[in-house]
C-alpha cells in the first residue's frame, strides 16, 4: 500500500511538471527543429492549405511529396515549390554559401495522383514513394471534403466519401508508412483535423462524425506510441476553427459576434500549424479561444451549451453554407437538363 502511494505521488509530480513545461511554452517559444533533406508526404496538396503546408515546408528546404487526386492543381503546387527551391538556391549562392549548401543537399518535389479515399491507391502510391523517393520522415495528413448537404438529404454515397477521406484515409497512410518510422524511431504524424472534430454544430453530420473519429484515432495512435516507448516519433493534431479557403462558404455565426471571431486565414492556420510540429507540440487549436469551448464542452450540460451556441448563432451557423452549396446544385441540374 506504501509502495501504491508513494507511486501515486510520483505520478502528481509528473502531472504538475507536463502542466509547468506546458505552459513554459506558451511563454517561451521553443527552438524549431529542422527539417532539411528531410521527405515529407502532403495530402491534398492540391487544395489550398495542402499548398501552404508545402510552400512552408519547401522553404525549410524539405523533400516534398505531393498526394493530389487532381493532377493539374497538385502540378500547380509543385511549380510553386520548384520556385522556392530555386529562390533558396540563388539566396544561397549570392550569400556565398551556394557551393557548399547546393553540393550538399538539393531538395526535390514529387507529384503523385492518389485517391486517399481508395486504400489500393493509398497502398499503392506509398510504395511508389518508397521505392522512387526513399522513406518518408513527415506524413502530414491534410486531405479532406464537405458534402455539403443535411444528414436527410445527402446520398449516401456522398455520406460515405467524407467518412474515407476524413477519417479512414489516416488509418491507411499511416500503416503505410508508420512501420519504417517505429524500425528507426524517427518520424512525425500530422493530422489536419477541425475544431468541429472537438465540438459539433447542426447541418453537418458527417463532417463532424468524420473529424471526431479522425481525432480518436490521432489520440489512440498517439498513445500506442507512447506506449511502444518510441520517443523519436512525434505526433501533431492541427484544429482551426472556420478557415477561409472556400470549403464552407456562406458559414455565418451571428453578425454581432462575427468580427471578434472572423473565420481563420488560410495562411495564419498554416503557420501556426508549422509553429507546433516544427517544436514538436502535440496539439493545436486555433484561434486559443477553442480550447476553452473544448473545455466548457466537457464541464457544462449540454442545455447550457444550446444555451450558448445560440447566443453565438452557432447553433444554425451553417445553414446558409448548406442553402448555397443547394441552390448550386439546383442550378447545376437545370443547365443539364436534369
Amino acid at each position: 500500500m506504501l509502495a501504491l502511494a508513494l507511486e501515486f505521488l510520483v505520478v502528481l509530480l509528473q502531472v504538475a511538471w507536463a502542466v509547468l513545461a506546458a505552459a513554459l511554452r506558451w511563454l517561451v517559444r521553443p527552438k524549431e527543429k529542422s527539417v532539411s533533406g528531410q521527405v515529407c508526404v502532403i495530402t491534398g496538396a492540391g487544395g489550398e492549405l495542402g499548398r501552404l503546408f508545402a510552400r512552408e515546408f519547401a522553404r525549410r528546404r524539405a523533400t516534398l511529396v505531393l498526394w493530389d487526386i487532381n493532377s493539374t492543381s497538385n502540378e500547380e503546387t509543385a511549380e510553386m515549390v520548384r520556385e522556392i527551391y530555386r529562390e533558396l538556391d540563388t539566396d544561397a549562392f549570392v550569400s556565398g554559401s551556394g557551393s557548399e549548401e547546393g553540393s550538399a543537399f538539393q531538395p526535390q518535389v514529387y507529384t503523385y495522383v492518389c485517391d486517399v479515399g481508395k486504400r489500393e491507391s493509398v497502398y499503392t502510391t506509398a510504395e511508389r514513394v518508397r521505392r522512387e523517393v526513399g522513406e518518408v520522415d513527415l506524413l502530414i495528413n491534410n486531405a479532406g471534403v464537405v458534402s455539403g448537404h443535411h444528414l436527410l438529404e445527402c446520398p449516401d454515397e456522398l455520406i460515405e466519401r467524407t467518412m474515407v477521406v476524413n477519417c479512414h484515409a489516416h488509418f491507411w497512410t499511416t500503416k503505410a508508412f508508420l512501420p519504417k518510422m517505429l524500425e528507426m524511431n524517427h518520424g512525425h504524424i500530422v493530422t489536419v483535423a477541425s475544431s468541429l472534430g472537438l465540438f459539433s454544430t447542426a447541418g453537418v453530420e458527417d463532417y463532424c462524425a468524420s473529424k471526431f473519429g479522425a481525432i480518436g484515432f490521432h489520440e489512440s495512435l498517439s498513445h500506442e506510441i507512447k506506449a511502444s516507448e518510441k520517443d523519436g516519433i512525434k505526433m501533431t493534431l492541427v484544429c482551426p476553427y472556420l478557415v477561409d479557403t472556400g470549403m464552407f462558404r456562406g458559414c455565418r455565426i451571428r453578425k454581432e459576434i462575427e468580427p471578434f471571431l472572423p473565420p481563420l486565414r488560410p495562411e495564419f492556420c498554416v503557420k501556426q500549424a508549422m509553429r507546433a510540429i516544427l517544436t514538436d507540440q502535440p496539439m493545436v487549436c486555433t484561434p486559443r479561444i477553442v480550447y476553452m469551448v473544448n473545455f466548457m464542452k466537457s464541464i457544462l450540460p449540454f442545455e447550457a451549451i444550446v444555451c450558448m451556441y445560440r447566443f453565438l448563432g452557432a447553433d444554425k451557423c451553417m445553414y446558409p453554407f448548406l442553402a448555397q452549396r443547394k441552390e448550386a446544385m439546383n442550378n447545376n441540374e437545370a443547365k443539364n437538363g436534369i
